[in-house]
């Protein structure tokens, strides 16, 4: 294995299908053998949901299913990874054995990718064996929370540009080449336009767009005659005008434009420093001097949801924006409060009693109620109940095969998104933390369920002291 062996030759440490099963906490592995041991392995529920909604967030945008699903179709401990495992002298050897012939063969319940979600409602419910349920847990809540993190940060920067064009420019500066990955397909959900990331464009069907950097002015004498070889290889493309001095730079395409005639095919040029929204008002009325007006504006530098809202503000007058770290990394609001919860095993209800973390027992439902064409609520239910409004949990995976609402595609997950954010007030869709938070509620069926089950989870801890 690389690593253990000096002589070996070294490679990138990618999580593949082989070793997949390994990208787990060890804590998950030490339970299974003690399930193992214990004979315990009825049918277990968990749930995988936010507690609550990070500040400055009315609601979240499922994202993850997809590679969720992946992982648990092909899910096996090769022979590697036993070896693995046995080496660390914590396993024993029938342990092993059992995880050789293990497989994924539970249910699983899901939001749409796409789909509004809010505090406490299930995103994804695993219906499985405890052991495989539980072992699930460290590569769920990885997919689920990351993607549904960035793809909730997207929908922000397209709701501040808008309707103009926005680029992710993210992958340089994210955290890895798999959250690069993963976060230009959640944008793309989300309504971002295009990527940089042509692995991520090749992956997934993605469009992809880019400019140029610097270092290309920089490698040319002149200035001019790097804009002039650029249009002429690549025509239509976008010139960066800021390298020495951005009004000169502009002044240099209009200049460009003049002596080149149907020659000069460039279709926007790219501010990336300075007070953008003052250099676009420049940059506009020398375009339009030129008689460039065709010439768009595009922006980068530094560039989230709020500067975006403030440059048009300023009624800046940008065509589109490449978007990089604020939103690749979702600066302000890095994480949410994710958990997965055994919520039933073998057929009865569970659920946690600590401060500020307790749980909702059972499977569960999810009613979102729509009044002239706006969600106006949604209620946790019973799995078993049927209330007013449409279910949002659909049945993705049947003993381990994905089944045909599993298989929705990223076009029509980003159309999904689309129709479903247009559900909502506009009150709720803008940046601005609401002044009446979307309801949700606990029927009274669930409501009495957790009541009842926490009456006597209490009276038991208090006989046993």
């Amino acid at each position: 294995m690389t690593g253990n062996n000096p002589t070996s030759p070294r490679s990138a440490a990618w999580v593949d299908d082989d070793n997949a099963a390994l990208f787990t906490d060890l804590y998950e592995l030490t339970m299974l053998q003690s399930y193992f041991e214990e004979g315990l392995d009825g049918t277990a529920v968990f749930d995988l949901f936010a507690r609550r909604l990070p500040a400055q967030r009315n609601f979240l945008i499922a994202a993850g299913l997809d590679d969720l699903l992946s992982y648990l179709e092909t899910f096996r401990f090769t022979a590697e990874a036993l070896g693995y495992l046995k080496s660390l002298n914590l396993f024993s050897g029938s342990f092993l054995d059992h995880l050789a012939e293990l497989r994924f063969d539970g249910d699983v319940y899901a939001l749409r990718e796409g789909t509004p979600a809010f505090a406490n409602e299930p995103i994804i419910e695993v219906v499985a064996p405890i052991s495989q349920g539980q072992l699930v847990e460290t590569f769920a809540l990885n997919q689920i929370h990351f993607q549904t993190l960035a793809a909730s940060k997207g929908c922000r920067v397209v709701a501040a540009a808008q309707g103009r064009r926005v680029v992710d420019f993210g992958a340089r500066r994210m955290h890895g080449s798999d959250a690069a990955m993963k976060a230009a397909r959640a944008f793309y959900i989300a309504g971002v336009h295009a990527t940089s990331n042509l692995l991520a464009g090749k992956t997934y069907g993605i469009p992809v767009s880019g400019t140029m950097a610097h270092s290309y002015v920089e490698a040319h004498i002149e200035e001019m005659e790097a804009f002039e070889a650029f249009n002429r290889i690549f025509p239509g493309t976008v010139l960066l005008v800021d390298t020495y001095d951005t009004v000169r730079g502009v002044r240099k395409v209009v200049e460009l434009a003049h002596r080149l005639g149907n020659e000069f095919r460039v279709k926007a040029i790219r501010l990336d420093s300075g007070d953008l929204a003052e250099l676009a008002r420049q940059s506009r009325r020398i375009l339009d001097q030129g008689g460039l007006q065709r010439v768009g504006i595009f922006a980068s530098s530094s560039l989230d949801e709020q500067a975006i809202a403030e440059l048009l503000q300023r009624k800046a007058p940008i065509d589109g924006f490449g978007v990089g770290t604020r939103m690749g990394v979702s600066q302000d609001a890095p994480y949410f409060d994710s958990a997965y919860k055994l919520v039933e095993y073998s057929g009865r209800g569970r659920m946690k009693l600590s401060k500020k973390k307790s749980t909702l027992p059972g499977r569960k439902q999810v009613f979102r109620r729509i009044e002239d064409g706006q969600a106006i609520g949604d209620v946790i239910a019973r799995q078993d109940e049927s209330l007013p409004g449409r279910p949002l949990l659909e049945l993705v995976m049947r003993k381990g095969k994905r089944l045909q609402a599993g298989e929705g595609s990223v076009q029509q997950a980003r159309e999904h998104c689309r129709s479903e954010l247009q559900l909502l007030s506009p009150q709720l869709r803008s940046l601005q933390t609401a002044k009446h938070p979307y309801p949700v509620e606990i029927s009274a069926a669930l409501a009495a369920d957790s009541e009842e089950l926490r009456r006597k989870l209490s009276q038991r801890h208090v006989q046993s002291e």
